[in-house]
C-alpha cells in the first residue's frame, strides 16, 4: 500500500515559498499543441522535426524574457549547445538464429519476437555462431558481493540477461539492490555497458512487462528505425556487435533446446553466488547492415541572469525530443508525436520562464536547459553534465520536468527518488500553500530515477528534483489515478497516439506548473545550497565537486 507523507523541513534558512504566481497555463496549452503536430515529425534529432523544435524554442525562450544561455562560444553567447552524435539505421536485418541442441533452429523475426540495434558505427553487423551464456541479471557489482559474469570468460559469446535488478519483486525496499527500488544496475542501459566490459559481441535481454515497465509494443516501437548514440572517438569498438531485447515465450524455448528451464534458472539468478549457465550446445547468429550518418543534434539554453549572484545557477531542465516517425498504428498513423512525453516538459520551461522574468529576476540565475537525445538513452543530458556550461560546483540544484500528467487536479504530487536529497523540503514548502502533499513513487522498480535526464546532473553531484503530478485525483480518488496511469501506458507511451488533446485538465496542469515555479524560484532565491543526504549514492561527488570552491 502507498501512503501520502509530509517531508521534513531543511530549516528556517530557506527561502520562504514565493508569492503566488500563475504560470501561463494557455501559453502551455499552445506550446504542447504546436510541438506535437504531426508538421514537427515527432521532434526525432537530426530530421526536420529538430530544426523546427530549436526555431520554435528560441523564439519563445526570447518572448518569455531569457537571454541566450552558452556563454562559451567564440562568436558571443549562443542560444544552442553542440551535442555531437551518430545515427544507425539497420537495414536487412537478418532473423536472429538459434542453432544447436534440440529441434530445427529458432528463427526469430525482427520487430515481432526480436529487436536488434549497435553502438558500434560501422557499416556492417554480423555476429556468427556465437556461443549462448545466460548470465542472470547481468550484474557486476563488488561493493554488493554480486558478480553474474564470475568464473566464465563470455568474449565473444552471446550473453542472455533479465531486466531490472534481483530483488525486484520483493515487497518491500529492503534487499541487495533495494528490494523494489531499481538501482541502476536494473536498468537496460547498465546491462550493455557491463556486458561491453565483459567483451560479449551480443547483449540480448529478455522481456518481462512487468520489470520492464511496459510493454513489448513500446521495445519494438523504440527500437526499430533510425536510432541515435552518442559520437565517441573509436565509433564504438569498445562496445559489443549487437545489444537487443528477445520476446519471453521465444527466450524460454531457447533455453529448453538446451535442456534448461527458464523459469528455474531465473529464480535461481535472484539469489546472491549466482554463476553464469552455458546454454550448452546453442549458438546465436544475426547480421544487418548500418546507414551512418554523423551530426550535431542540439541542447537549447535559455538564461535569466541573476542579481546578486549570477555565478550560481538554478537549473530547469526538460527534452525536447521524441521519437519521429515510429511503428505504425493500425490505422496507420506512424508519427509519434510525443505530446506528453515530452512536449509537456518542454512546454513548461517556456511558460515558467515567461513567469519568473515576469515577476523578475532572482538573486540567482535560473538556466532553462532544453536538451536533445533523450529517449536515445540521455545522450543530450549526459553531453552537458560531461561538458557543463556553468560549472556544477555552482549549480545549486534544479528541477527535471517529464511527461507531465494531464489527468485533472490531485491531492498529491508524486516525487521520484524521495528522500534522497534536501531538494525534496523546498518542494513541501510549495506543496503547502496548494494544501497538497507529497508521495513515494508507486512503482520503484520501474526505475524512473535513472530513466531521466536529471540522473545526468545528478551523476556530477548537482542536486536534482523529479516530481510527477498526482495519482490521488480529486475526482476519483486513487483509482482514476491509476486507470489514468494504465491507459496512457497501454494505449499511448512511445507510440503514436502520444497526441494533444484539447480535452484535458488543465486546471490539474495550472497547479502543477505552478509548483515547479515556486521551488525554482526559491531556489534562486535563498543562500542555502542544499546537497543529497548523508550515505545517498551522490553524496560523495556534491562533496567533493563543492570542497573545491
Amino acid at each position: 500500500m502507498r501512503h501520502l507523507f509530509t517531508l521534513p523541513l531543511l530549516s528556517l534558512a530557506l527561502a520562504a515559498p514565493a508569492a503566488a504566481q500563475t504560470v501561463p497555463v494557455n501559453l502551455f496549452r499552445d506550446a504542447v499543441r504546436t510541438l506535437s503536430s504531426d508538421e514537427y515529425e515527432g521532434r526525432a534529432p537530426g530530421t526536420a522535426g529538430e530544426e523546427k523544435t530549436l526555431a520554435f524554442l528560441v523564439e519563445l525562450f526570447q518572448a518569455a524574457g531569457l537571454k541566450p544561455g552558452n556563454p562559451k562560444e567564440p562568436n558571443g553567447p549562443s542560444w544552442f549547445q553542440d551535442v555531437p552524435m551518430v545515427e544507425i539505421t539497420a537495414r536487412n536485418v537478418s532473423p536472429l538464429t538459434f542453432t544447436g541442441g534440440t529441434g530445427a533452429p529458432q528463427s526469430l523475426a525482427y520487430g515481432p519476437q526480436m529487436v536488434v540495434g549497435t553502438y558500434r558505427v560501422t557499416p556492417r553487423i554480423e555476429v556468427a555462431n556465437s556461443d549462448v551464456v545466460f548470465v542472470g541479471y547481468g550484474i557486476n557489482a563488488p561493493e554488493r558481493g554480486w558478480n553474474d559474469y564470475a568464473g566464465l570468460d563470455v568474449k565473444g559469446k552471446t550473453v542472455v540477461i533479465l531486466v531490472n535488478d534481483p530483488d525486484w519483486s520483493m515487497p518491500g525496499l529492503d534487499g541487495p539492490f533495494g528490494g523494489r527500488a531499481m538501482t541502476y544496475y536494473g536498468r537496460w542501459t547498465y546491462k550493455y555497458e557491463e556486458a561491453a566490459r565483459q567483451g560479449a559481441a551480443a547483449a540480448l535481454i529478455v522481456h518481462q512487462t512487468e520489470p520492464a515497465a511496459y510493454g513489448w509494443n513500446v521495445v519494438q516501437s523504440s527500437w526499430t528505425g533510425a536510432q541515435q548514440v552518442a559520437a565517441t572517438e573509436n565509433d564504438g569498438a569498445d562496445q559489443s556487435a549487437a545489444i537487443g531485447w528477445v520476446q519471453l515465450d521465444q527466450a524460454k524455448a531457447l533455453f529448453a533446446r538446451a535442456g534448461q528451464d527458464f523459469d528455474k534458472l531465473a529464480a535461481a539468478a535472484r539469489q546472491k553466488g549466482f554463476k553464469p549457465v552455458p546454454l550448452a550446445g546453442v549458438e546465436a547468429s544475426v547480421s544487418f547492415d548500418n546507414q551512418v550518418r554523423r551530426h550535431a543534434s542540439k541542447n537549447v539554453v535559455g538564461i535569466l541572469p541573476g542579481t546578486t549572484a549570477p555565478d550560481e545557477v538554478v537549473l530547469y531542465t526538460a527534452h525536447w525530443d521524441h521519437l519521429g516517425q515510429c511503428e505504425a498504428a493500425p490505422d496507420g498513423d506512424n508519427i509519434c508525436n510525443g505530446a506528453i512525453d515530452n512536449a509537456t516538459g518542454t512546454a513548461a520551461l517556456i511558460a515558467i520562464a515567461k513567469a519568473q522574468a515576469q515577476a523578475g529576476a532572482t538573486p540567482r540565475s535560473q538556466v532553462y536547459l532544453a536538451v536533445t537525445g533523450e529517449e536515445s538513452g540521455l545522450l543530450g543530458s549526459d553531453y552537458y553534465g560531461k561538458n557543463p556550461l556553468y560549472p556544477h560546483a555552482r549549480t545549486v540544484g534544479g528541477v527535471n520536468m517529464d511527461a507531465l500528467s494531464m489527468a485533472g487536479p490531485a491531492k498529491n504530487v508524486v516525487v521520484v527518488g524521495y528522500g534522497k536529497s534536501d531538494l525534496d523540503a523546498y518542494l513541501t514548502r510549495a506543496l503547502a500553500t496548494q494544501g497538497r502533499v507529497a508521495s513515494p513513487e508507486p512503482t520503484p522498480e520501474k526505475g524512473f530515477y535513472y530513466r531521466s535526464d536529471h540522473f545526468s546532473l545528478a551523476k556530477h553531484g548537482v542536486p536534482m528534483l523529479y516530481f510527477d503530478g498526482g495519482d490521488d485525483l480529486v475526482d476519483g480518488g486513487k483509482a482514476a489515478g491509476q486507470a489514468y496511469a494504465e491507459a496512457y501506458e497501454e494505449n499511448a507511451y512511445h507510440g503514436p497516439k502520444d497526441e494533444f488533446d484539447p480535452n484535458w485538465r488543465w486546471d490539474g496542469i495550472q497547479r502543477d506548473l505552478d509548483l515547479y515555479y515556486s521551488v525554482g524560484r526559491a531556489l534562486a532565491s535563498t543562500t542555502e545550497w542544499p546537497n543529497w543526504k548523508p550515505g545517498d549514492e551522490f553524496r560523495s561527488l556534491r562533496d567533493k565537486s563543492r570542497a573545491g570552491q
